[in-house]
């Protein structure tokens, strides 16, 4: 299960038949095993990874950081809730340390997505304060490197 699980989340467009090869497994078996998966909400959805850069499409992306009062009976899932609702909301992840949760926001400008902390998140009687930090260039997504290849110039040191 493991493995296939490893083999998804780096390729999705890896068939059935192909993962059985992989796996040495019948391929009919690897569908039945996905199907079951995506029923017991393991595999939770697919993904393709695009580099905006190379579009003219460049959305703006931003971290949010937020320092919350959970809600009494239901700690910091109902606001989690309320908050990934939003369509600008592309993660949301509850943390430790200085702040309570981390977003990931997607919009249009710079202004797009400050109107929405000022406007939709800030106003929200939970949160006690926001950081924002606008992201401004990906190296790196899903553990896909989407920047042009460069020779590795880090040193290796011999002690």
């Amino acid at each position: 299960m493991k493995k296939m699980l490893e083999l998804l989340e780096k390729d999705a467009t890896l068939t059935a038949e192909q993962l059985a090869v992989m796996l040495d497994k019948d391929p009919q078996s690897v569908a039945n095993d996905i199907k079951e998966y995506e029923k017991k909400h393991i595999i939770v959805g697919y993904k393709t990874i695009i580099n905006w850069e190379k579009t003219e499409f460049e959305p703006v992306s931003a971290i949010i950081e937020l320092r919350i009062t959970p809600q009494r009976g239901e700690g910091f899932d109902e606001v989690a809730k309320r908050i990934y609702q939003y369509e600008e909301v592309s993660s949301v992840y509850l943390m430790s340390g200085g702040f309570d949760l981390a977003l990931i926001i997607e919009g249009k400008t710079m202004k797009e997505v400050a109107l929405f902390v000022a406007e939709k998140l800030a106003p929200m009687d939970q949160v006690v304060s926001t950081a924002t930090h606008f992201v401004l260039k990906k190296y790196k997504v899903d553990g896909v490197i989407i920047t042009e290849q460069q020779k590795d110039t880090r040193e290796v040191i011999s002690l």
